[in-house]
């Protein structure tokens, strides 16, 4: 079939629309006492990053910086599934040299360059996860407070049906939550 140019069409506008309401986005402020799903990123509603395996751990980071996002998730290649997730501060923080050192750099040649995703990412089985029907009872003190406990920067939200697989359904971020409760916090220091 051969390829059609599309032709090109006016953009119609219009003027004196009235009673316009605002977006139903992220809000800038949330207080501690607002529900927990006020602050975490759902998946069915925005985009989750995924990254391979065996991509390098610079490249990975490359693609997070472009994205803008600290965290990406790590999907089997060819599946739905998800073996783990890898963080910014992972990339750059100690886990690359506690790798060269575990696998000998020196007697084996290996270099930063060639640490793959593989190599440092946190695996499914060491997340400390939520469940939906939790979350949905909780609220944003409720979920800082359980950051904090496990002491993660990011804690995943699982939908969990009787006799399903559990699906990965949103993420906590406690540098997004800080930011969206500090006029909160302030307050309830005074």
């Amino acid at each position: 079939m051969p390829h059609r140019t599309p032709q090109p069409t006016e953009l119609k506008t219009t003027s004196h629309v009235q009673d316009i309401l605002e977006p139903h986005n992220e809000p800038w402020q949330v207080e501690l006492k607002d529900p927990a799903t006020t602050v975490m990123t759902d998946f069915h509603v925005r985009g989750m990053f995924k990254i391979t395996p065996d991509e390098t751990i610079d490249q990975a980071l490359h693609e997070m910086k472009v994205a803008g996002l600290r965290i990406a998730f790590v999907k089997e290649k060819g599946s739905d599934k998800l073996l783990g997730s890898i963080t910014a501060y992972d990339i750059m923080g100690s886990k690359p040299m506690e790798f060269l050192q575990s696998v000998g750099f020196a007697d084996r040649a290996v270099t930063h360059k060639d640490i793959r995703v593989s190599d440092i990412m946190e695996h499914t089985k060491d997340w400390v996860v939520a469940e939906m029907h939790d979350v949905e009872q909780a609220s944003v003190k409720d979920v800082l407070a359980a950051m904090q406990k496990a002491g993660k920067t990011h804690m995943p939200v699982l939908e969990v049906g009787e006799g399903k697989q559990p699906q990965l359904r949103g993420l906590f971020s406690s540098a997004k939550i800080l930011r969206l409760t500090e006029l909160s916090r302030q307050k309830s220091a005074k």
